[in-house]
């Protein structure tokens, strides 16, 4: 999900003077500072805790990759036997952005005008009143950005990582690039791609912005420019006020919103033999994985020109067909058509549109789902808010839920070329932001989805959303819509095996939210039965959270598949109470979810939304 920024919050400060020691081997592990945000700043602090004793190693504050560090090694009797890092002063964050040799802050009387624009519609016409944009608490503990982290040596203290395993898991999520001057929800922050590449049984970490249009701008600004879609226009005063500063900029040169408004920080896609970071707000942005474990932004990819209006973007979540190697796609917008369909061939070439203008009103559609036949869209109760009075209060955002619309599900051939076999089913009460999965059978199809039991909830207060997984049956000759509950636990972030996305299959596995959007564990589902059944669930422990899981099977070979739950689970997950974050490997057969391999993490990964694993005989197209 995509897309400003309190004064009092630019001054953050990193306190150096934390020191801890590690094990050997050096240069493995490297403690990241955590944020605290408070009404006057954000600071780097180590929490102490004790170590074992380590006459090999002694490090100081964790090195931040845009300052250059001093190493020394010390030897005895010609031999190098600790590594010390010594940092460097104190900096504010804002100073380390401006040291980067690549980035210039613009200081013209026009982009100063700019600035001052800003913070008085920050300050005065609209703070950050709300919990929900107020970075202060949207920011908190493990919501706090970090900065970039160069290829790191991870190691394992638990277990063994599995063969299959080789290649890279990769976890998107929003990283505001700078600290927020003003309202700013969580799914405002640019994207940072945390990236766990394995090899031989050995994990390296790295942690790299997508270098979208929008960062490369505000990099070279020194400061936020874009306007945050989902905190920026709260009421008619802002939506004017920053309306018209965003208009000064775009007239001034400042940007061009036709090379892209988006941040890629929703999820990922492999596809056509590239790898994307994606955001639904803009066109995918490609990247690779270099054999060393590092990241790079390739750019913003418009397939060959397929994607000809300059404004165009697609989905965050396509769906593969892992028997075709067919793609398939949307994007929604604001103006009609407010959807469009749209597919890739095996070999990632789009085909032509198909807008469908049965749906009248926009509405939120941040995911769908395919079957063998069908590709399958909800239109529920999230969209463009369109009462002025609303607008006008002050109390109104752009998107918004109208509790007195009627979901709808819609039903449109795979392979169609227009909409005129386009069906609406209305589903009262049905509101899902994400599918796990559907299939055919005989004259119906089948829907699994968690359904937003609070859907009022789902922007503003996301610690009081349920979802409920359900299995929705739509009968196509007879029109009737059957329900019936999987789960009571509050479940989002569902996945399943990928090869049998769009067939029929058995188990899925999804998040348990404790409060969403934290995560504090994973449920396997079984839906074969008539009612459905838990079979299995892992919960992380106290204090600790993750995100959503995703299932690797352990065979690639499509005619050796093997059992379809016969594979692993693999995650991030945070420990709030040491601090410390970890890659887990569960085995996704196991009715504990038993953990097969722990990696302890370099610094802590921040919460996040979708990951993706591409083995290495993929990146290897890269």
């Amino acid at each position: 999900m995509d897309a400003m920024s309190s004064s009092l919050l630019s001054n953050a400060y990193l306190h150096p003077k934390c020191i801890r020691s590690f094990p050997s081997p050096p240069n493995k592990y490297i403690p990241d500072p955590f944020f605290h945000i408070s009404s006057s700043q954000i600071t780097h602090e180590i929490k102490p805790k004790q170590e074992p004793k380590s006459t090999s190693t002694t490090l100081t504050r964790a090195p931040t990759p845009s300052i250059k560090h001093s190493l020394h090694e010390q030897t005895v009797n010609g031999s190098a036997t600790a590594t010390t890092y010594s940092p460097p002063e104190p900096v504010s964050l804002q100073q380390l952005k401006r040291k980067s040799p690549t980035s210039t802050p613009q200081t013209s009387t026009r982009y100063f005008l700019f600035n001052a624009l800003d913070e008085i519609v920050n300050n005065f016409i609209d703070p950050p009143l709300r919990p929900s944009v107020d970075p202060k608490h949207v920011l908190a503990n493990n919501f706090a950005p970090v900065e970039e982290l160069p290829p790191t040596d991870c190691p394992i203290i638990e277990g063994t990582l599995p063969p299959c395993l080789d290649g890279a898991y990769i976890r998107n999520g929003p990283n505001p690039q700078y600290l927020p001057k003003g309202p700013y929800h969580l799914f405002d922050g640019d994207g940072m791609l945390h990236s766990l590449r394995i090899s031989n049984g050995s994990a390296t970490l790295c942690s790299r912005y997508v270098k979208t249009y929008k960062y490369n701008v505000e990099l070279d600004a020194g400061s936020p420019v874009f306007p945050n879609v989902f905190s920026g226009f709260n009421g008619l005063p802002a939506m004017a006020a920053r309306g018209a500063l965003s208009a000064a900029r775009v007239l001034t040169g400042q940007y061009n919103p036709t090379n892209g408004i988006g941040l890629a920080n929703t999820s990922l896609a492999f596809f056509g033999d590239k790898l994307f970071a994606l955001g639904e707000s803009d066109l995918p942005y490609q990247i690779r994985v270099t054999p060393d474990g590092d990241i790079e932004t390739i750019g913003r990819y418009d397939f060959e020109g397929k994607f000809s209006s300059p404004m165009n973007s697609m989905t965050a979540h396509p769906k593969m067909d892992a028997q075709t190697g067919e793609t398939f796609a949307f994007r929604y917008s604001p103006m009609s058509p407010f959807l469009t369909f749209f597919r890739f061939d095996a070999s990632g070439s789009k085909q032509p549109d198909v807008p469908i203008y049965s749906l009248t009103t926009p509405a939120f559609l941040h995911d769908f789902a395919i079957t063998k036949k069908y590709a399958i869209f909800a239109d529920i109760q999230i969209g463009m808010t369109t009462n002025p009075m609303e607008l006008l209060s002050g109390s109104g955002s752009v998107v918004g839920a109208d509790t007195k619309k009627v979901p709808r599900i819609g039903v449109i051939p795979r392979y169609a070329n227009d909409e005129s076999e386009m069906r609406w089913f209305d589903v009262p009460g049905f509101n899902i932001i994400h599918a796990i999965n559907a299939w055919d059978e005989e004259d119906s199809i089948v829907l699994i989805a968690p359904n937003i039991l609070s859907v009022e909830h789902t922007l503003e207060r996301m610690e009081l959303i349920h979802a409920s997984v359900e299995k929705v049956r739509i009968n196509l000759k007879t029109g009737m819509v059957t329900r019936s509950p999987i789960a009571t636990k509050n479940l989002d972030f569902g996945v399943i095996n990928p090869a049998f996305t769009g067939r029929k299959n058995k188990y899925g596995y999804a998040a348990v939210g404790d409060p969403m959007p934290k995560i504090s564990g994973v449920v396997k589902l079984d839906w074969s039965s008539k009612g459905g059944r838990e079979a299995g669930c892992r919960m992380f422990g106290s204090g600790c959270y993750g995100g959503e899981p995703f299932f690797v099977p352990k065979s690639n070979d499509p005619a050796n598949m093997g059992e379809e739950d016969d594979g692993y689970l693999v995650t991030y997950v945070h420990d709030e109470n040491s601090r410390e974050s970890r890659f887990l490997v569960m085995d996704a057969k196991s009715p504990t979810l038993d953990i097969v391999a722990a990696v302890r993490l370099p610094r802590r990964v921040p919460y996040g939304f979708h990951g993706l694993f591409v083995r290495d005989t993929d990146l290897s197209k890269l």
